[in-house]
């Protein structure tokens, strides 16, 4: 059964590890990788990557991209999304650390924003409008 707007919107703003789908190269089949991102119901969602990164490269030529997120239990739910890219800026500390603190205990945030500031490289914050999505709750199977 599809879910509602609200029910929909709600799901994909809980810290879901989503799967990105992105249009690639011709002959390829879309890039499809796992990746954390950010939603408030209403809004736009986001993402952080690299700038050199082959999901920048390919969302700034395709204009728009997927995130695909689900669960299991207790039921079987799935949301997905797809939309056109609104805005593509530099990455900052402050969104790195609001992407950790989604995902990470409090207590592994600093660690892991210090090492990330360090080792990964010039970000990006690509900010996407939902435009489709498709949703369902498949209950208990």
């Amino acid at each position: 059964m599809a879910l509602s707007r609200e029910e929909r919107e709600k799901f994909l703003a809980e810290p879901h590890i989503a799967a990105i789908a992105i249009t690639a190269e011709d002959g390829r089949a879309p890039l499809t990788v796992p990746i954390w991102y950010q939603y408030e119901p209403g809004g736009d969602a986001w993402i952080l990557t690299g700038l050199d990164s082959r999901k920048n490269q390919l969302i700034q030529r395709a204009g728009r991209f997927s995130l695909m997120v689900e669960r299991v239990e207790p039921s079987i739910r799935y949301v997905s999304v797809e939309g056109p890219v609104v805005e593509t800026a530099p990455g900052t500390v402050e969104l790195l650390r609001e992407m950790s603190a989604r995902y990470l205990p409090a207590d592994k945030v600093d660690g892991y924003v210090d090492m990330a500031s360090k080792s990964h490289g010039e970000q990006v914050v690509i900010r996407m409008r939902p435009e489709r999505w498709v949703s369902s709750d498949l209950g208990s199977v």
